[in-house]
């Protein structure tokens, strides 16, 4: 599954999260869906972009560091981010700013 972000100009923040998952799902799908609906309400959210192989990659855009804090810190993401070791068998977090883009 490949997702596309709507990006606005330059800079902003991107937040990739790459993973490798472990057998089965134990409700990963259903909350990953669940957090993708509840990340696009927050303020400062701009898009995300997803690809999984053997390597999961996926890629939120923000506005700020201060909008990608308040994400982190979200109740019931926060909850999804306590079952990470029922989902993931290695993962990895990177906050990056965004200072140009190009491409078509």
């Amino acid at each position: 599954m490949s997702e596309r972000a709507t990006i606005i100009r330059p800079p902003y923040y991107a937040v990739i999260f790459t993973s490798i998952r472990t057998d089965g799902d134990n409700g990963y799908g259903e909350t990953a869906k669940q957090m993708l609906e509840l990340a696009s309400k927050q303020p400062g959210f701009i898009g995300f972009e997803t690809a999984r192989q053997e390597i999961g990659i996926t890629i939120s855009y923000w506005t700020s560091l201060d909008s990608i804090r308040a994400w982190k810190e979200n109740t019931i993401h926060r909850q999804a981010q306590n079952r990470a070791k029922e989902w993931y068998k290695t993962f990895r977090v990177r906050i990056c700013r965004v200072e140009r883009e190009y491409g078509f």
